[in-house]
């Protein structure tokens, strides 16, 4: 890794750190920041789950006096999470580079529709929060969510906040709490994976890490002063191009 690739992730994760600070979606800058540094699609998408982790477990840690008690629901949606993000992990280690790398404008371009949708999301949830289909009989509707977020990942959040809307009781910090718990441990089971295969990019990884640390911290700062609204629709312009970009340079060679 030279000295401008480094400066490159470190940018991408500062960027990726502040925009997580005011209005989420690291990955749509991190994850292509890590292609663009010469790594193989699938190596960049591991060593992104990797270097964005440490962030998605302190926000599970913050707010942990609202987590309801441990019962036997939130330990089953817990345990589908785990191993629907195992299931995700090993997918991604199973699928072929080249097919990986034909889905990657797919994937950001979801992971941009569902963070360019996230307000009406959010406010269909708070008209939601309290209703309550059950937790157990929709355990199940994690898998899929978990298996997501263990091959890609990104704006699984919101598919979260989702399901756990109409399905738990609780006003929505509560369920913002279980919310973010549940992504914490999906990611990390993934990561364990992802170690364990040797698929992680070190030196990258810990670059786009501490940019993403040091971003967090300016991102606390600069919402203070810069409209989320503002930053908002920057992630989703940048998340739009950079879809059309990888669709013209991974699908035209193909046609």
């Amino acid at each position: 890794m030279d000295v401008q690739t480094g400066l490159l992730l470190f940018g991408a994760g500062v960027a990726g750190g502040i925009v997580t600070a005011m209005v989420g979606g690291a990955s749509l800058i991190t994850f292509p920041a890590l292609l663009a540094g010469g790594l193989p699609a699938v190596v960049a998408n591991a060593s992104n789950t990797v270097a964005l982790t440490p962030g998605n477990l302190v926000a599970a840690l913050a707010d942990l006096e609202r987590l309801p008690r441990w019962d036997r629901s939130l330990l089953g949606v817990a345990g589908v999470c785990a191993a629907g993000s195992i299931a995700g992990a090993a997918l991604l280690l199973l699928t072929p580079e080249k097919a990986f790398t034909a889905v990657v404008p797919l994937l950001i371009g979801f992971a941009t529709l569902l963070f360019a949708l996230s307000g009406r999301i959010r406010a269909w949830i708070v008209s939601r929060a309290a209703t309550s289909a059950g937790a157990g009989s929709a355990a199940l509707l994690f898998a899929p969510v978990a298996v997501y977020g263990g091959y890609f990942g990104a704006g699984m959040s919101v598919m979260l906040l989702a399901i756990l809307s109409v399905s738990r009781p609780g006003d929505f910090r509560t369920i913002n709490v279980i919310k973010n718990l549940l992504s914490g441990l999906t990611s990390a089971v993934a990561v364990v994976v992802f170690v364990l295969q040797g698929v992680v990019a070190w030196p990258p990884t810990v670059v786009v890490m501490a940019g993403a640390v040091l971003g967090g911290f300016a991102g606390g700062r600069l919402v203070r002063v810069v409209s989320p609204d503002l930053m908002r629709w920057i992630v989703i312009v940048v998340g739009t191009i950079l879809t059309v970009v990888y669709a013209r340079r991974y699908w035209l060679p193909l046609i």
